[in-house]
């Protein structure tokens, strides 16, 4: 589930002489790590960079990481195998944040500068069919809300194997491989679900939503999986993969603490079809996900009647997935725009003597998502984003998670806002932003929704 967020009355954002001291110390920060990492070659820089010899704008849209370029796209399917084997295959990421919510507390009442994550990525080119990306992250504060008693954690994060061959002839060009990965979507190289999705930025609110489909990041580095692809004549995608509980020799891959992270039954089904075209300065795509995950309602424990739960039997929750999704890329220096838009519907169905007692019972979520991304000379940028999530509660279990205390007894936990950030790109490596997503509708209600608006300076940078 996403994190919930505190309800306390609203605050102002700089309404303190400390509170503006707390904003000047982020510029200071800010500052040393542009000079830091302008102070470096800025075509040797990420681990990708290296092997191509291309810069930061070839892969992604206007130097907006992570948004993957024709290009962008090419490498990835190709297994991250074009260019040359780099000496150094590792590179490093770090996030500062300081967040100021109407309603937060800890570092999320002040705007307090926060170190947020830390990763390093470790892969690129192994042979000439066979490449990998493997990320492996630090988050400060594991919760992402604030400082209340929490520790940082580390642990392996995305990782995506992939063994691939590139076939051109005067009728055909066909990509076709296999993909090993411990997050459903982390292979996508369009990033419509929830490993390089939607509000992205590490630390941002994002939908701030206590329910979501699981297609969306729930079952990310908990499980692992495998399958196959290809893309034909720059115009057809189609994939087959399944994913089963990431356990045993496969625990490496995942994050579970003291068996906490969700377990699934079997093997879960995952298809991904995309309809693709590029013209002149342009490039679209058009695409549908299914996904279907038996996931037992609590890992935690031994399954010994109705009400107890474990990974070894007991209730089974089946999530059904169905995502349809579009992009539409303008690319022509010193102009690149992105658009993204997808919607995701979920349907749970409850195993017998599940939680709340309601075996057979069903729910829905449903979750929009839009993005549009403009970026001038690949060093200013604006982007303004849309949410919307939706649900329903026939089987009284989401009353408690919502935190919204006007809308306690109704179980409809969904949220919809805005979210408009604008940012400035002085290196290639280099991003310092500032959003601010405001709520129209929060944890199923308008009732107090203002108390979530939230307001995050950051600097994100790769090197």
């Amino acid at each position: 589930m996403r994190e919930a967020v505190s309800t306390q009355a609203p605050v102002g954002l700089w309404r303190t002489a400390v509170q503006k001291a707390t904003w000047q110390g982020v510029s200071i920060a800010l500052l040393a790590t542009v000079s830091t990492v302008a102070s470096m070659d800025a075509a040797a820089v990420p681990l990708f960079a290296r092997q191509t010899g291309q810069n930061c704008q070839a892969c992604h849209a206007g130097g907006h990481f992570p948004d993957l370029t024709p290009y962008g796209r090419m490498f990835k399917l190709t297994g991250y195998t074009l260019g040359q084997r780099s000496s150094l295959p590792i590179a490093a990421m770090a996030v500062f944040t300081a967040t100021s919510q109407n309603g937060g507390t800890g570092t999320m009442a002040n705007g307090q500068p926060t170190f947020n994550t830390a990763s390093l990525f470790a892969g690129g080119k192994l042979t000439d069919s066979i490449g990998m990306l493997a990320q492996y992250t630090f988050n400060n504060y594991q919760d992402g809300t604030d400082d209340n008693g929490q520790s940082g954690h580390m642990g392996s994060d995305n990782t995506d194997v992939r063994y691939a061959k590139h076939i051109i002839n005067d009728q055909t060009d066909l990509i076709f491989g296999f993909d090993a990965n411990n997050n459903p979507g982390v292979e996508d190289v369009w990033n419509s679900s929830g490993a390089w999705g939607y509000n992205v930025v590490p630390g941002s609110v994002g939908t701030g939503s206590s329910v979501a489909p699981i297609l969306l990041g729930g079952l990310g580095q908990q499980v692992v999986g495998a399958g196959a692809y290809l893309y034909w004549n720059k115009t057809l995608y189609a994939e087959l993969s399944g994913y089963r509980t990431g356990d045993g020799v496969f625990s490496f891959l995942t994050q579970q603490q003291g068996g906490q992270g969700a377990y699934i039954q079997g093997t879960s089904p995952y298809v991904r079809l995309a309809l693709t075209h590029d013209w002149g300065t342009s490039n679209a795509m058009i695409g549908y996900t299914y996904f279907d995950a038996d996931v037992y309602e609590q890992p935690a424990g031994v399954y010994s009647g109705p009400g107890t739960y474990g990974n070894t039997g007991g209730p089974v929750d089946e999530h059904r997935d169905n995502m349809v999704d579009f992009q539409y890329q303008y690319l022509l220096d010193p102009n690149v725009v992105t658009f993204d838009a997808a919607y995701t519907n979920e349907k749970i169905f409850y195993g017998s003597g599940g939680l709340g007692g309601n075996g057979g019972v069903s729910d829905s979520i449903n979750e929009f998502q839009a993005k549009v991304n403009y970026t001038y000379q690949a060093h200013y940028g604006v982007s303004l984003s849309y949410f919307n999530v939706t649900n329903t509660d026939n089987n009284g279990l989401n009353a408690a998670n919502c935190v919204n205390p006007s809308n306690s007894t109704t179980g409809q936990c969904g949220t919809e806002g805005w979210t408009p950030d604008v940012y400035f790109m002085p290196v290639q490596n280099v991003r310092i932003g500032l959003q601010y997503t405001l709520f129209n509708r929060a944890y199923g209600t308008t009732v107090n929704a203002t108390a979530y608006n939230t307001t995050m300076l950051y600097a994100w940078t790769v090197f």
